[in-house]
């Protein structure tokens, strides 16, 4: 599609591209327009090609980011007609990612009462409730019947996406509860709403920080859940699209964040996920290659060291059955922290204010597993080579190596990633070759070292 759609464009063929963007899902409209072989210009292009019903499927389909490149790469007609028709928490989230020159100019040129429901929202801290407030629910008095309240779910212009709940207010539009709309539609119409209303002491307020509302509709299986100012007046509702808006977000960005990484760093990490899957050969190879550059030359190291202790080798050669061993498991278990890691990461386990109490705990799941197959092949090089051949010794050299090896395999498996991260660079191809060099060097060097030390070859 990707390949097909550039012609047309390159040929000024409009028309075809249209065409064949309409023979598409919106969701594989945003994948090809995040697609990073495709300029900012050619995604303006297609972007107003399509119908605007569409065009709004899409662009909800895609980052925050890439809606900010997108609305930048609009003219300000277009951009507000975008705004326009976004919910008012997903329009005020976009405003604020947005230069604030940009933002600033969008906002005064939107429609007086878009302009104020969003400047409103925007007042709230960032991360706050207030933020994700929707205007979209049913309220109705707590004087009123069954029948009252049916009646205003059916003057209600809102989808069957935010009519599941109505809340109940007093006068003074202070909140009084809510009721479910099953059972709304099952009471009797004289019955007084009052009989029905249930969750009186369920609230948020928009202050509040907008992970306690996710919880919060998790633990209660709400479908809407109200927000109320200080004076306890009904303000809004956090609906669970928006819950799951946030949890998306934390997950693929402010987990990142938590956990070190930067916004930008993000999308890059996105992006290059994307090209080291897609598109291009030339970039996955030039990106792996340079991390693999660096174990070609550690593996050289490696073999300098070995070479040092040829003497070693020379007066024990049983000490040569087990490097296999002591490389491989170190190499096994280096892989399955940095596993790991990155799955943690991308799911949010991965906290910044305890980055450092995770690498030690898996520093300590490392050294458990250590000593256990540490013994294990000790017990193993001392039947096999320790008593027939009369060295004893090569199996506390062999247990210590292997313990020392996996401890350190577990922390380089957690501590390189994240420390790539820091710097920027990608994590994906970089942190296992930087493991395999460290780990092989310092784990033969322990190895060679304890042998020569132990069976007193010096």
């Amino acid at each position: 599609m990707l390949e097909t759609i550039r012609e047309y464009l390159e040929d000024r063929r409009h028309e075809a591209a249209k065409t064949l963007l309409e023979q598409h899902e919106p969701w594989e409209i945003a994948e090809l327009l995040s697609d990073p072989e495709l300029s900012d210009t050619d995604q303006g292009v297609l972007f107003r090609l399509l119908s605007k019903d569409v065009a709004i499927e899409v662009f909800e389909s895609l980052t925050g980011e890439q809606q900010v490149e997108l609305i930048e790469g609009l003219s300000r007609s277009e951009s507000v007609s975008i705004l326009e028709e976004l919910d008012p928490d997903d329009r005020a989230r976009l405003l604020d990612e947005m230069p604030a020159k940009v933002a600033k100019r969008l906002i005064g040129a939107l429609a007086p009462g878009s302009r104020e429901v969003v400047t409103r929202l925007l007042n709230f801290p960032e991360g706050a409730v207030g933020r994700i407030i929707s205007p979209n629910y049913v309220a109705v008095r707590d004087t009123g019947t069954a029948a009252d309240a049916t009646s205003a779910v059916r003057r209600s212009q809102l989808d069957h996406e935010h009519l599941t709940t109505v809340f109940v207010v007093d006068a003074t539009r202070r909140y009084r509860g809510l009721v479910h709309l099953a059972e709304l539609v099952k009471a009797a119409p004289e019955t007084p709403i009052t009989e029905l209303v249930e969750d009186a002491d369920i609230r948020v307020y928009g202050t509040d920080p907008q992970d306690e509302a996710v919880r919060l509709l998790q633990r209660r299986d709400l479908a809407s859940l109200p927000v109320v100012d200080r004076e306890e007046r009904l303000v809004g509702a956090v609906t669970v699209d928006d819950a799951m808006d946030i949890v998306e977000r934390e997950t693929s960005e402010s987990e990142y964040r938590m956990a070190g990484i930067g916004d930008p760093v993000v999308s890059t990490d996105a992006v290059r996920s994307q090209r080291l899957t897609g598109g291009s050969i030339l970039y996955p190879v030039r990106v792996r290659m340079g991390f693999l550059a660096i174990t070609l030359v550690g593996g050289v190291l490696v073999g300098g060291l070995i070479d040092q202790f040829e003497s070693t080798l020379e007066a024990v050669t049983a000490l040569a059955i087990f490097i296999p061993m002591i490389m491989d498991m170190g190499g096994n278990v280096g892989t399955q922290s940095t596993t790991i890691f990155a799955r943690a990461l991308a799911l949010g386990h991965i906290e910044e204010g305890r980055i450092v109490r995770h690498i030690f705990r898996e520093m300590r799941v490392g050294a458990t597993i250590g000593l256990l197959l540490g013994t294990a092949a000790g017990l193993v090089a001392w039947v096999w080579q320790g008593m027939p051949n009369n060295v004893p010794e090569l199996g506390l050299a062999v247990g210590i190596a292997l313990f020392v090896t996996i401890t350190l395999a577990s922390f380089l498996g957690f501590f390189l990633p994240w420390l790539l991260v820091k710097l920027g660079l990608d994590h994906a191809p970089g942190s296992n070759p930087l493991l395999t060099t460290i780990k092989d060097f310092t784990g033969l060097f322990v190895y060679f070292s304890l042998a020569t030390w132990i069976l007193d070859l010096t």
